[in-house]
């Protein structure tokens, strides 16, 4: 009995290590396919658009890019790095990853790839397409772990993650692009987003170099156990490098602000950054 249940193991693990990951393949093609078909046309950046903008975001673009350049359309990185998967205790787990991004109408799609024991892996898509927010895992990228979508709550958080990422792709930021920016300080600024019937506002803060530092919203939903919970929530952006002549991030985490103190969740370092542009 015992060596047929091993047999059956056995042939389970060589299915799922062939068969998922191939599985998961064609549902990346499907969801970046609906990514690009909702993909507007973009122009080119001016210096003129800064007129009126608070100061500490016009030196922002100004330090990030450059005059007449072209808008960026879309983006692709690839990533590596950890990710927390623990509530109650630090659990880092080493994941890689691509991500798809679409900067109007805004989406995008990150793939990973968690290793959560030796030769065991999970499989994870985060997505916002078409105003939709999605959370995917499984088991070998065969046995589902997590399937949700809504437009509401989940699409709000992701919209989040869309507007905090811009500073990998910055020309999403300016006004001509939809965002709309309130100035607070000499280093911060709010900037308010909609997309369909989402509309969200982050705080941004800016260093002395004039840089993305951090970006952060006072609520996003927190799943703990079967609960969402609104909770403070930070991206921190650093080590900047020039890409296609613009000052982008290399180095980035993000963190729940709990009453306790932070809680970092992922710390991811992008390998490879690729611009598709205006023309």
């Amino acid at each position: 009995m015992i060596p047929r249940i091993v047999i059956g193991l056995a042939i389970f693990a060589a299915v799922a290590l062939v068969y998922g990951p191939r599985c998961w393949q064609l549902a990346t093609i499907r969801m970046r396919g609906e990514l690009e078909a909702g993909r507007l046309a973009v122009g080119t950046y001016s210096v003129d658009e800064l007129t009126g903008l608070p100061a500490p975001v016009q030196e922002y673009f100004r330090t990030v890019l450059q005059d007449g350049q072209p808008i960026i359309s879309a983006v692709y990185l690839e990533q590596t790095g950890d990710f927390n998967m623990g509530e109650s205790r630090e659990q880092w787990r080493p994941f890689t990853a691509t991500q798809r991004t679409v900067t109007k109408r805004p989406g995008f799609d990150w793939d990973a790839r968690i290793a959560v024991a030796p030769g065991v892996t999970v499989h994870v898509r985060d997505a916002y397409v078409a105003g939709e927010g999605i959370l995917k895992a499984s088991l070998f990228g065969l046995v589902p772990l997590v399937d949700e979508r809504d437009e509401e709550e989940m699409a709000r958080g992701e919209l989040m993650r869309f507007l905090a990422e811009a500073a990998w792709y910055p020309t999403a930021l300016l006004p001509s692009q939809g965002v709309q920016w309130e100035g607070i300080d000499d280093s911060s600024a709010k900037a308010t987003l909609r997309d369909g019937e989402v509309l969200l506002t982050l705080v941004f803060r800016f260093d002395e170099q004039g840089l993305i530092e951090s970006v952060r919203a006072e609520q996003r939903g927190r799943t703990v156990g079967r609960e969402v919970i609104p909770t403070p929530w930070e991206g921190r952006w650093s080590n900047y490098e020039v890409h296609d002549g613009m000052l982008v991030p290399r180095t980035g985490e993000v963190a729940w602000l709990l009453p306790e103190g932070p809680k970092t969740y992922w710390r991811g370092v992008v390998r490879k950054i690729k611009y598709d542009f205006a023309r």
